[in-house]
């Protein structure tokens, strides 16, 4: 048995962490933004985040839809978004 999940009122988020201490940035969507950042600050065992632990959330997007939360998160991971969230969100911080 297929288990559907209606996500047309769900919220997606577009979220930034920051891991200060190594100066690395990572740009994700989720669905569930808590759960998310702690697998990525405590539950993940393995994985690109594990390794420049403990990590910062320093910015969040809310979106009614998974295309425009993966549009978003698509133009944030860019050459371009990566220097408008280092001047704009990190630099501020």
């Amino acid at each position: 048995m297929a288990l559907f999940v209606n996500t047309c009122c769900m919220p997606f988020f577009v979220y930034v962490l920051y891991a200060q201490e190594y100066d690395k940035i990572y740009v994700g969507f989720t669905s569930n933004l808590d759960a998310r950042f702690k697998s990525h600050n405590e539950i993940s065992k393995k994985g690109w985040t594990v390794r420049y632990r403990p990590w910062k959330l320093v910015h969040q997007e809310t979106f009614d839809s998974k295309g425009n939360a993966m549009k978003r998160e698509k133009e944030l991971k860019s050459a371009q978004g990566r220097q408008y969230i280092r001047n704009n969100i990190i630099q501020k911080m």
